[in-house]
């Protein structure tokens, strides 16, 4: 029987007061790490709009773009479950400052790329330095929050896509016309440098303001600490994997990875194609492809929140993946189809957007449901890196694709196969009893 003083009065002021707690929990670390995510995947995607000057500049090929573009990804994989592991062992605190800055500045450094070996070189260590930083947050997540609570915080995390999205389009327009020239530089380089500078004041104000673990919360009173880690020790007895060597020989986190491959293979096509795919109707301008990119991240925002609340409200998963994966694939099929028709673009990239970013926080409902300790630091970094591979395989592929056909139609049909698969598998092989608790 549950004797904990702060669970035995369900229905009572007593979990108002746990509710009370959490809510403190959140409020002191969920804006940081917002703000922080939203950075991370700016100063990722952003050479997508670098393109649209840099190409030109430095005669690169598109598939020296797509190869240089998915190089981040090659670096990431390889770094991503150590990375998650040495979070674990040495703290947050410390792991994700060094992952900021030192991402930060390698991002910066990006500017002064002169041959694609240089654009490869540099990208892929932009991959090493930033390894285990988004697995790194879910991780950092299970520490203070049980999974009944986690859904909601994990999905406000994960707003930071289709936030960054929304800020990043015109503010990376903006940049690339306004510097034009400014110190003898390009657009596309201030882009670079100027986006890469909120990493590093972020990686300081991480260092100061994170606690590792819910022991050091001195913020917190004595009582208020012992319940929350009684809520973690409950829940971690639900978990069936703690261990590396558990992780690795599952078959249920390998087709997890394949399964999160094809959604994020639409994920990368849209960050790094969009701009491409409006430049394509006749908008010439950088600003006004910036703001152009808003409209598909602020249908994507409003559309996450309210799958979300429905996936909670009936407690359902598996269909909240697979529906938003299935109609980001139509998206795709609809843009490879458009024929240069701004509207139709606009409407197929919307349908994209909403499609993959509902999708995600919900994939992750389901490996953080049964991984724990260790494995759950080593489980949630194998899945997200060997499924971010994608980020190399989209932009390289589709890159190459272009250069061979002129069009991007072939590599938008492949990524909407990818997803329509992705959503075929958790159909097929992801029972409703794992996923919907």
């Amino acid at each position: 029987m549950n004797t904990h003083p702060h669970n035995v009065a369900a229905g009572t002021g007593i979990v108002e007061s746990a509710d009370a707690v959490y809510r403190r929990i959140a409020w002191r670390f969920l804006p940081l790490l917002f703000a922080c995510y939203v950075v991370a995947y700016l100063d990722r995607v952003n050479v997508g709009f670098a393109r649209l000057q840099m190409l030109n500049d430095l005669q690169f090929s598109e598939a020296v773009y797509g190869l240089g573009a998915g190089m981040f990804f090659v670096g990431y994989f390889f770094f991503e479950v150590p990375s998650n592991l040495l979070l674990h062992r040495l703290g947050a605190r410390r792991w994700i400052a060094r992952i900021m800055i030192t991402w930060a500045v390698l991002s910066m450094c990006t500017a002064w790329v002169s041959t694609p070996l240089h654009f490869y070189i540099v990208r892929f260590l932009l991959g090493i330095a930033e390894a285990g930083f988004y697995p790194g947050m879910l991780l950092y997540l299970t520490y203070w929050f049980p999974s009944h609570r986690r859904g909601r915080m994990v999905a406000l995390l994960t707003a930071g896509n289709p936030v960054s999205g929304i800020i990043g389009g015109p503010l990376s327009g903006y940049i690339m016309t306004a510097t034009a020239g400014l110190a003898g530089m390009q657009g596309w380089q201030w882009l670079f440098i100027l986006e890469a500078l909120p990493g590093i004041l972020l990686g300081v104000m991480v260092y100061r303001r994170l606690d590792d673990k819910v022991a050091h919360a001195t913020w917190l009173t004595v009582e208020e600490r012992s319940q929350v880690q009684f809520d973690l020790d409950i829940d971690s007895k639900t978990r069936t994997h703690g261990s590396v060597s558990q992780v690795f020989g599952s078959g249920r986190v390998w087709l997890l990875a394949l399964i999160l491959f094809g959604i994020i293979m639409g994920s990368y096509a849209l960050s790094f194609w969009q701009p491409t795919i409006i430049k394509g109707t006749g908008i010439k301008s950088p600003a006004l492809i910036g703001l152009m990119t808003t409209i598909p991240y602020t249908a994507a925002l409003i559309a996450m929140l309210l799958i979300g609340r429905s996936a909670d409200k009936r407690r359902e998963r598996r269909w909240h993946v697979i529906v938003p994966g299935l109609f980001a694939a139509g998206g795709f099929v609809l843009c490879a189809n458009t024929a240069g028709s701004a509207m139709l673009s606009m409407l197929g990239l919307t349908m994209v957007a909403v499609g993959i970013v509902s999708a995600l926080p919900m994939f992750w409902a389901l490996p953080t449901s049964f991984l724990g300790g260790a494995g759950a630091a080593a489980g949630i970094a194998l899945i997200n890196s060997t499924a971010n591979l994608a980020g190399f395989v989209s932009p390289t592929v589709i890159g190459w694709l272009k250069g061979q056909t002129g069009t991007l139609s072939s590599g938008l049909y492949l990524v909407a196969g990818s997803l329509t698969l992705s959503a075929f598998l958790i159909w097929a092989f992801i029972p409703a009893r794992v996923v919907n608790h």
